[in-house]
């Protein structure tokens, strides 16, 4: 009653071991596939942590220094501004990890909150009166009187530039993970499992355990099973090209530690061009919000201090080193990787599974 090791001699295996032998294949199978897989996956694993740490690093060094410029040249604003400086670094990060969100929203979200902050604390430091409904109509009237020139809108190209070639790599990564984990759970079809077990197991019922596969035999059954692995070939080829676009994008001209860093400088000349338009600005949101209460005897706006550049932290420096360092070994690697589901039926039969040293093998039917 064999329905897969039906053989001329006498035999030692019955119905329910061919069963179980079926059982084994499909186990080996998966967990062949993924001793294969589990270099590949962990060095994109840890090229994904190894690049959010960096990310990570890059995003808190910006926005120490951009807190900082509130602290030396705007100390009148910093405490209240140091809520929005958080909220626009949190933004960038998340779209970095592929939230559903955009850098331009993130820039003028920030710079919606950055107005009434400027308004009443360096262009008409005698306000007292800033109520809720006052700061929401200078969060309106931001958008219509542009008080920060086109500082806001080159901030908004400057990052999307950057910003979008790391959030399309972070992206990949975890698309490369999703493609490896679904092909280790690929589904044997019944021909296959038989094949499989034809190949492996039908010497033993006929008390062949040591004997293995021919080579060529192995890689003909191997080939067929993984037909639908292999077609993945051509797209992961595809997938290897378009990380390295990526990963140069990056470290091109759109640098993303250039972009981050020269966030605080972006505000800074945003808020000076919107100082030196002060009396503009007054007299268009004295028509639009109405004149707010007043402390006796005006302060001065004269306070634009001149900002003092802060140093670059050893810190900084290692996370960009760190970055361009990770860039390039993992690129390296994954180009090495361009034929990985290519020659996945050679690599199952390599080893220990075939015999290569030996005059005789097993070819399906007899000893050879």
């Amino acid at each position: 009653d064999l329905q897969i090791c039906q053989h001329r001699a006498p035999t030692c295996c019955t119905k329910k071991m061919e069963e179980s032998y079926q059982a084994a294949v499909r186990r080996e199978r998966t967990q062949s596939i993924q001793a294969l897989n589990f270099e590949l996956k962990y060095m994109i694993v840890g090229h994904i942590t190894a690049f959010q740490e960096a990310f990570e690093s890059l995003l808190r060094f910006a926005e120490n220094r951009t807190s900082s410029l509130f602290e030396t040249a705007y100390r009148p604003m910093a405490k209240e501004a140091a809520e929005p400086v958080k909220e626009l670094f949190t933004d960038i990060s998340l779209y970095i990890l592929g939230a559903e969100t955009t850098v331009e929203s993130a820039v003028l979200r920030f710079f919606d909150s950055l107005f009434p902050l400027v308004y009443s604390r360096l262009i008409n430091p005698g306000i007292t009166d800033l109520s809720e409904d006052y700061t929401e109509c200078l969060r309106l009237t931001r958008q219509d009187i542009n008080p920060f020139g086109r500082y806001s809108k080159n901030m908004v190209t400057e990052l999307s530039k950057s910003l979008w070639a790391s959030r399309m790599l972070s992206q990949a990564l975890s698309l490369g993970i999703e493609v490896i984990n679904t092909t280790e759970h690929a589904a044997l079809t019944k021909e296959c499992s038989k094949a499989l077990v034809k190949m492996q197991y039908c010497p033993h019922c006929q008390g062949l355990t040591l004997i293995r596969p021919c080579v060529g035999y192995c890689l003909n059954v191997m080939r067929g099973c993984l037909a639908s692995v292999s077609e993945l070939d051509a797209q992961w080829r595809e997938y290897i090209s378009t990380l390295e676009y990526l990963t140069n994008e990056m470290a091109a001209s759109h640098d993303l530690e250039i972009a981050l860093t020269g966030i605080r400088n972006s505000i800074n000349e945003a808020i000076l061009h919107a100082q030196l338009n002060g009396p503009q600005l007054s007299a268009t949101v004295d028509k639009v919000c109405g004149q707010p209460k007043q402390q006796e005897g005006n302060l001065s706006s004269d306070n634009i201090v001149p900002v003092k550049e802060a140093t670059e932290t050893q810190a900084f420096v290692m996370a960009q080193v760190s970055l361009n360092h990770k860039r390039r070994e993992f690129i390296n690697y994954m180009k090495r990787s361009r034929t990985f589901y290519a020659s996945i039926a050679e690599r199952l039969c390599d080893g220990d599974l075939v015999m290569r040293d030996s005059s005789t093998c097993w070819n399906g039917e007899d000893v050879v």
